[in-house]
């Protein structure tokens, strides 16, 4: 039920009560369902705009998500890296670098934009990339025998 079915509800019990405003509780419990009644419009007018406002935005997300992909000419049917739809290897610059025997991957995130971009060590090994998102230059420092020796 909802709350302005709720509050019409606790208005008819009030008459089938028979709580009248002649008595001093009868009128304060008249002025409540008035002012929850109000509240409950309010409510339903806030829930109405926000259905809208979700509405306009899902269509907004969907149209900039159809830009990216023109943008960045990505192939919605790639399975390259990952399953994470909001993955940014999908572009030419990761299928350039990318080899199906590599197994290890790498999650960088781009310390100008945010993005996080998938790697393989042959992109690494590159030494640096532009970001798909911003076209920051990203240099990587990745040497094995430092990493062994961490070990």
């Amino acid at each position: 039920m909802k709350l302005g079915e709720k509050v019409a509800y606790l208005k008819g019990l009030m008459e089938g009560l028979e709580v009248g405003e002649s008595t001093k509780e009868g009128k304060i419990l008249a002025a409540m369902a008035d002012i929850l009644q109000d509240i409950a419009l309010t409510a339903e007018d806030m829930q109405d705009q926000i259905d809208e406002i979700v509405e306009v935005v899902d269509t907004i997300d969907e149209d900039l998500g159809e830009v990216e992909r023109d943008f960045y000419e990505i192939d919605d049917d790639c399975d390259c890296c990952c399953d994470d739809d909001d993955c940014d290897c999908c572009d030419d610059d990761y299928d350039d670098y990318y080899d199906e025997d590599d197994d290890e991957l790498y999650e960088v995130v781009c310390p100008s934009c945010g993005d996080t971009i998938c790697l393989n060590e042959g992109m690494l090994e590159e030494g640096s990339m532009n970001c798909p998102g911003c076209n920051e230059l990203l240099e990587f420092d990745f040497d094995e025998e430092d990493e062994e020796a961490g070990e």
